[in-house]
């Protein structure tokens, strides 16, 4: 397999108004005095160091450090061979000596010569978990790069960052790997995407898994709609657009059309929809959504973008339902029937 394989475990405009409290009043709720302490390992350098010393002494070091990641990095992300097996060394030999690993980690240690301004972001972010989930245990946090094999990664208590693969949207990297990462997704791959899609991915893959059985577009729509509005608390001062993943004309869109998407879904009887090759294409990763617009301007995702604002519209009637209240509700029915979305083009 070559270093810059094109496979990945992708997980998944206006300012906002500062977010609910806990009881969804329209007021910025302190976390000043929530004791968080984040650290962000850098892995990547570590790693680096099985090229310049003793490869089998150096494993030793790393596995008793990083523990499961490192058996994880190896075996899943790096597809090396068995961690405990010496023979994936020979394959670690020839990433190293690869000219691509030298100049990909050239740009990743330009881009990050350090993780302070990530850091802060994310012991906020943490702060606000806590603030709603006081007994969560918080994962440790290890940043790598990988050969743009996995932008994020979660195990047993950790959460990876692929450095790699938030480089910046003009990375000389990205053009090549177009058939992996279309232009539509790579100019995501930034910066200040690293925060969100680490709440977004603990959220959705730890802390509120989907439930198997919810096969309907309706209860997918309430689903992510409550990811988001989860992502609403926990980051209350990052916009919509990014929070969701959309340009901004894509976000300026969904606004100017919310009303006709709203009509759309129920004069196509989508909403109670099963068929998932008949739904998909409203869920999922797209530059647009085939069926609606003119020139292919519309939003992908519009499933998720009006479950957002039907669980915004749900929570806005009732003051009185907790974030954790909400999360916990699995009735999408019930959510949509109270929340009344009626929506309207401005």
């Amino acid at each position: 397999m070559d270093f810059y394989s094109l496979k990945t475990r992708l997980i998944y405009l206006s300012f906002i108004t500062l977010i609910f409290s806990a009881c969804n009043k329209h007021k910025k709720i302190d976390v000043s005095n929530i004791p968080v302490d984040v650290k962000i390992e850098r892995f990547d350098r570590d790693f680096d160091s099985l090229r310049v010393k003793p490869m089998d002494e150096q494993a030793g070091v790393l596995y008793k450090k990083y523990g499961v990641f490192y058996t994880d990095f190896i075996e899943r992300v790096m597809k090396a061979g068995s961690a405990r097996d010496t023979a994936y060394f020979t394959r670690l030999r020839a990433i190293f000596a690869d000219k691509a690993y030298a100049d990909l980690k050239h740009d990743v240690d330009a881009a990050y010569p350090n993780l302070d301004k990530q850091t802060e972001e994310l012991t906020d972010a943490f702060k606000h978990i806590k603030y709603y989930y006081p007994k969560k245990n918080l994962p440790k946090l290890y940043a790598y790069f990988s050969g743009f094999e996995a932008q994020t990664s979660i195990g047993d208590g950790y959460f990876g960052i692929g450095l790699d693969l938030f480089l910046g949207a003009d990375s000389k990297f990205y053009p090549s790997l177009v058939n992996a990462f279309p232009r539509y997704v790579s100019r995501r791959f930034t910066p200040d995407n690293i925060t969100p899609r680490v709440v977004e991915g603990m959220a959705r893959e730890d802390m509120f898994p989907e439930y198997e059985r919810d096969k309907s577009l309706l209860a997918k729509m309430v689903y992510n709609g409550k990811i988001m509005y989860y992502m609403d608390q926990i980051l209350p001062d990052v916009p919509d657009s990014t929070k969701i993943g959309y340009s901004t004309k894509q976000t300026k869109w969904c606004e100017d059309y919310k009303g006709d998407i709203w009509s759309y879904f129920l004069e196509e009887n989508m909403l109670y929809e099963s068929d998932y090759q008949k739904i998909q294409k409203y869920l999922n990763e797209a530059p647009f959504t085939p069926g609606l617009g003119q020139d292919n301007e519309s939003a992908p995702k519009l499933a998720v973008w009006t479950g957002w604002q039907i669980v915004r519209a749900y929570m806005d009637k009732h003051p009185d339902v907790t974030l954790q209240q909400l999360m916990a509700d699995k009735d999408a029915q019930k959510i949509l029937n109270e929340a009344k979305y009626r929506p309207k083009n401005p």
